[in-house]
């Protein structure tokens, strides 16, 4: 196992109805003038808004609202949202909804301190100061109420990077699993698909001897193939929504992640993906995924072998762990498919002739991407067409 810090501040606040109780925790953490963060009507129309708003108001606090987040979270609306805070005052951010939602709120406190472009951040430039960001969660998917990451779209060539630092890790986050009760069934697949990949972007490590992280991840693995289901099955299934809501958080707050090398190549390229077609995130898993996975597991088949065993059930084939390790990634595609998810580019409506688009605009150049196995621009272009 390798040296780490683990620092996770995030309080969180869970269960059925805890959101009107957030005036009381924007007190708790200094906030004194809040921008409510939101996406399109459902927040409005479920009369989640509204509650918030009254909480805040008997908690004497005065906010201003922006909404129209859409997913893939667009730089036009963060530009918006930083001239607001700056001009009104803003201490506090809340996001309402998911984590587009989050992730652009996360880049709105960015920008709000600063008096250069909040880009610059989302390509590599130091995070010193931002303003406080809390969340009150409706998808369960991104992770972004309990981590440090931001990903954004910027509409000047649609290219999707992401910014980290603790300093944009949510200070509290409301997560109440009835608000995912409404969510349509590909939005919950999705999630649930984003999930299992934020998972095994830390599962599939050339770290040895790290039993403990493994178990972790293996056992949110399971929960989430065991719980999506039913959550499909029956949308109003509170448990399995509870599961899964605080699953997807500790999926992503890296405590399955300490002391392990971490790879993140198949979201890097998924990135440009999306970006470039506009398709939820957790489809473009969907399809990057075992793409990935068939490209690099020769480089540790038993890792993949323990991936088949331990998480499908698979019977270990010690004579040749290749077998078990191919019909792991079989299982995995067949979950994604019983949940109806997209495996291949053409149900994504990508093409094959836009790969060396793709890849000119992840910027490798002559560097490489990932750390399980380092991936040449040539590596990238290959898992894109075993994609198609």
């Amino acid at each position: 196992m390798n040296n780490f810090n683990f620092y996770s501040p995030t309080y969180f606040v869970f269960g059925k109805d805890r959101e009107n109780e957030t005036g009381k925790y924007i007190q708790r953490f200094g906030g004194k003038k809040v921008l409510i963060h939101y996406g399109s009507g459902s927040v409005i129309k479920s009369g989640l808004l509204e509650r918030v708003k009254k909480s805040l108001e008997s908690s004497g606090i005065a906010f201003s609202e922006l909404g129209g987040v859409v997913p893939n979270p667009r730089s036009g609306l963060v530009y918006q949202g930083i001239d607001i805070c700056k001009k009104e005052n803003i201490d506090f951010i809340l996001a309402v909804g998911g984590g587009s939602v989050i992730d652009s709120a996360k880049a709105i406190a960015l920008g709000a301190l600063y008096e250069g472009d909040f880009w610059e951040f989302y390509n590599g430039k130091r995070i010193d100061k931002a303003l406080p960001v809390a969340t009150i969660l409706t998808l369960t998917a991104a992770g972004s109420e309990g981590s440090t990451g931001s990903v954004i779209t910027h509409e000047n060539g649609m290219l999707k990077r992401a910014a980290n630092s603790d300093l944009i890790r949510p200070v509290f986050s409301i997560l109440n699993p009835q608000l995912t009760c409404s969510l349509p069934p590909y939005q919950t697949a999705c999630g649930a698909t984003d999930m299992l990949a934020h998972v095994m972007e830390r599962y599939f490590t050339n770290t040895k001897e790290v039993e403990i992280t493994d178990r972790l991840c293996e056992g949110i693995m399971l929960t989430i193939i065991n719980e999506t289901p039913k959550a499909l099955a029956n949308p109003d299934d509170y448990e399995a929504r509870a599961n899964l809501m605080w699953a997807g958080m500790v999926a992503h707050n890296d405590i399955c992640g300490v002391g392990r090398e971490q790879d993140w190549s198949t979201h890097n390229m998924e990135h440009e993906l999306s970006g470039l077609y506009d398709v939820a995130h957790g489809a473009g898993l969907a399809v990057m995924f075992p793409a990935w996975m068939k490209y690099v597991m020769s480089h540790d088949v038993n890792r993949f072998a323990q991936f088949a065993v331990r998480i499908w059930g698979c019977e270990m084939d010690f004579q040749n762990p290749e077998n078990t390790a191919i019909q792991g990634i079989k299982h995995y595609e067949h979950f994604l498919q019983s949940i109806g998810m997209p495996i291949r580019f053409s149900e994504l409506g990508a093409k094959a002739g836009d790969i060396p688009v793709l890849v000119k605009t992840l910027g490798l150049g002559e560097g490489t991407l990932g750390s399980f196995v380092k991936l040449t621009e040539k590596d990238v272009q290959k898992i894109y067409e075993l994609a198609v």
